[in-house]
């Protein structure tokens, strides 16, 4: 067996280990929040650094056109990580640790919810908009790895995979992503 055979399968057991050990019944409030904003007809923002910023925009991709089509409603998703000229503009001209709080500000409604994607929850960014939030009363799902830090212990579901390693959270809030999406469908078909 070639050392690459051995990684693999390392590091698919260690990806299964870390979702599988998640809270469910943690999964099942973050996905009744979702169908309740949904439902509503409120808007449910995302956001994320990096890798998670690219999980945040795929969160958008799937909900607006995957999960839209496969029901009857019609989910207002906005990703705070999408925009590269206001994200810098508001970097350069302020501080980066704005970037995600400055947006919620001018954009969110009585209702809305926020879904944050931080392997390490310990991002600048992460901190203010989660502050903000909480001033706010918005209700907000952090998905976190490592030890969670700050995030796991602020968000309003804290959605935290014990992963180590960034790809593996990474990895493990995408699939998270997926079982919520897929979830939903299924269970709003139903309602």
């Amino acid at each position: 067996m070639s050392n690459l055979t051995l990684f693999f399968k390392n590091y698919v057991n260690r990806l299964n280990q870390a979702i599988l050990n998640l809270d469910v019944k943690k999964l099942k409030l973050a996905s009744d929040l979702i169908k309740s904003a949904i439902k509503k007809g409120n808007t449910i923002y995302v956001c994320g650094n990096g890798g998670s910023a690219a999980i945040a925009n795929h969160y958008v991709c799937d909900f607006l056109k995957y999960f839209r089509q496969r029901s009857k409603f019609n989910p207002k998703i906005i990703s705070l990580s999408n925009s590269i000229e206001t994200m810098s503009a508001i970097a350069n001209d302020m501080d980066y640790k704005y970037v995600f709080k400055y947006q919620l500000q001018s954009l969110y409604k009585k209702g809305d919810i926020l879904l944050v994607i931080s392997s390490s929850g310990n991002s600048k960014n992460i901190k203010e908009v989660v502050n903000f939030t909480n001033k706010k009363n918005i209700k907000t799902v952090g998905f976190s790895g490592f030890n969670g830090g700050y995030l796991n212990k602020n968000a309003t579901i804290s959605l935290h995979v014990n992963a180590k390693n960034y790809g593996l959270s990474e990895d493990s809030h995408h699939v998270l992503m997926h079982v919520l999406l897929q979830f939903l469908i299924e269970d709003m078909k139903k309602n």
